[in-house]
């Protein structure tokens, strides 16, 4: 089905999208540790781990384009101090059991979807590529699609780590790229990470991991556009066709200590004020002298002035950059406070 429909001259390549939801852990970090004496008798837990998902719904076009995404909380309302950090565009709804129905697909069709592609179709057809899970295909969707030129293809079950772009290397990179913003955030002794702070932290890990080139690539990797079944089909794993024997191959320890490749010897930068001094006063010494050995001796340490400077740039940058998330996580987390926590409906941030 989907051969035929990606095969139709009618279906142009920007007009071939993908939907998936994915959910994202709001201070899921790379790694958590506690440090307790040897003898304490008590459990411990990592700190300031809030184990709440936020799911989003994310859609990408077959030409590298993605759409504002539909953020569902999992609460019973939506408030307005959960989205202080700007984000035109994007929806925002609510779900008791935090996760997405017949009735949000519906309306992520309606707010979401038609909006931002309709113009761009240009009345010509769109497919919509999703998975099997059953609130992508209920009456109001199917006739909703049906109205509006949209063709709505379903992948088989158990085929979306395969065929889905969004489950193929999308959502890691994205997810990758938010946990990095938890740790900074985590780095500057922020509390515990609540709604308040995700669409500060997941703005910016959508910006880094949703690159046009990123997107085309994980189209063509699942075989879709262009449609080309083979790239899935290399993917799977051959049969074994006999059993395996494994081969021993004797080495002689010089024969393999000859093999072994061999780390060169670098100078060592220096890291301290009194180094890079010392440093200073033996080129210096090295000046006045012409022959070879002091002129390469002189190489060496102009080298090592120059990794030395190159390093303490290079912190100066960091401790900036440092200094500029905290001001803004200051000024972000000031507006919070100050504004009151009104009840929304669903809505575009």
């Amino acid at each position: 089905m989907i051969r035929k429909v990606l095969q139709d001259s009618a279906i142009l390549q920007e007009n071939v999208y993908n939907i998936d939801e994915t959910g994202v852990m709001l201070s899921q970090l790379n790694s958590v540790k506690v440090l307790v004496r040897k003898d304490s008798q008590r459990g411990y837990r990592g700190a300031r781990v809030k184990r709440t998902t936020v799911i989003a719904i994310e859609c990408a076009s077959a030409d590298g384009r993605y759409l504002d995404p539909m953020i569902i909380w999992p609460a019973s309302t939506h408030r307005c101090n959960w989205t202080m950090h700007p984000t035109p565009g994007w929806y925002y709804a609510f779900s008791d059991s935090g996760y997405t129905d017949s009735h949000l697909s519906l309306q992520w069709l309606k707010l979401v979807f038609e909006p931002q592609t309709k113009e761009r179709a240009n009345h010509k057809p769109r497919v919509l590529i999703c998975d099997g899970f059953g609130t992508h295909e209920t009456l109001e969707i199917l006739e909703f699609c049906f109205e509006n030129n949209t063709i709505l293809c379903r992948i088989p079950s158990h085929t979306s780590h395969k065929l889905q772009p969004c489950d193929i290397s999308i959502f890691s990179p994205l997810k990758v790229a938010y946990r990095e913003q938890v740790e900074r955030l985590e780095h500057c002794c922020v509390g515990t990470i609540g709604k308040e702070h995700f669409t500060y932290l997941y703005s910016p890990a959508r910006d880094q991991a949703l690159t046009s080139r990123n997107i085309r690539a994980r189209w063509a990797k699942a075989g879709l556009f262009p449609f080309n079944p083979d790239k899935v089909l290399s993917d799977l794993p051959k049969p074994l066709t006999g059993p395996i024997i494994p081969q021993i191959i004797e080495m002689g320890g010089s024969r393999m200590q000859d093999q072994m490749p061999q780390t060169p010897i670098t100078p060592i930068t220096p890291t301290t004020a009194d180094a890079v001094i010392s440093l200073h006063d033996l080129i210096k010494q090295d000046i006045y002298v012409f022959d070879d050995t002091a002129r390469q001796r002189l190489q060496k340490r102009i080298q090592k002035l120059t990794n030395a400077t190159k390093l303490s740039l290079a912190e100066r940058e960091i401790l900036e950059e440092h200094n500029q998330f905290l001001t803004e996580i200051n000024n972000e987390a000031n507006a919070r406070r100050a504004t009151k926590a009104k009840v929304l409906d669903v809505g575009v941030g």
